[in-house]
């Protein structure tokens, strides 16, 4: 595959030269109940694409509520560990259905799991995540952890520290974190930038208190944005001011 070759002007605004993308499993329901939304699917394959012609490397972390939540399943009485097993299955079905809108754009991609099922994925192995974004691919990590009793978040963070990447993208419904339900109360005042500390302190539902630690550990900062409003991913690797950064505002890559 032929790197994409970004112009001088765009290579010199970017801001990250690697960043991971934290997507909730809801995101790929679009206006439905439960599933998966094939023109969801393909409006977030066509965001990412945006990315990845810029020259920028791009990983992925997927939920699975929209298909199983291992948290709920726990709530009606099932074993938490099956149950969070299970979600971590849903994980993979959603990021196999991400591959698939990615290579029908014409970007390459490879989904690596926790769980090894080598008949349709990679197992997950660090060295070669970051070999495959050297060349250009975009990496969907699946199946979480691999553990159970960890959510997606978790895995996200995890990743992204281990690939190295920039910032922790978190792709959300709303256009940032604020101190209320903006949908519920008008009045809900939006956030520029906190601190990890603040998010922990205020618990604002940025994503869980493990992820948020590891983050605050290892400085990497997030950017929590709206993903239905297009074009949103390719400004945030660009560096424009949207959503919230939780963490340092990090300084433009060379």
């Amino acid at each position: 595959m032929k790197i994409p070759n970004p112009s001088g002007s765009e290579k010199q605004k970017a801001r990250y030269r690697r960043v991971l993308v934290k997507l909730s499993g809801e995101a790929l329901m679009g206006d439905g109940k439960y599933g998966i939304s094939p023109k969801t699917l393909i409006a977030i394959a066509q965001d990412v694409k945006e990315a990845v012609d810029l020259g920028i490397q791009v990983a992925l972390t997927i939920g699975g509520g929209n298909i199983f939540r291992g948290v709920s399943g726990a709530t009606e009485g099932m074993d938490r560990s099956s149950a969070d097993y299970m979600g971590m299955l849903a994980t993979v079905i959603n990021g196999m259905a991400l591959q698939d809108a990615f290579e029908k754009l014409g970007v390459e991609t490879r989904v690596q799991s926790a769980i090894e099922m080598h008949q349709i994925a990679e197992p997950y192995i660090r060295r070669r995540a970051i070999r495959h974004l050297e060349k250009g691919r975009v990496v969907i990590f699946a199946a979480g952890t691999g553990n159970p009793y960890f959510t997606t978040d978790t895995a996200a963070s995890l990743r992204a520290m281990e690939i190295h990447a920039d910032v922790l993208l978190k792709a959300t419904k709303v256009d940032g974190v604020y101190n209320d339900d903006p949908k519920k109360n008008p009045a809900a005042v939006k956030f520029k930038q906190l601190s990890y500390l603040d998010v922990l302190k205020k618990n604002l539902k940025v994503m869980d208190s493990t992820a948020i630690s590891l983050c605050m550990d290892n400085d990497l900062p997030i950017v929590v944005f709206d993903l239905t409003e297009r074009g949103n991913i390719r400004r945030a690797v660009l560096g424009e001011e949207i959503g919230t950064i939780v963490g340092k505002v990090p300084t433009r890559s060379a």
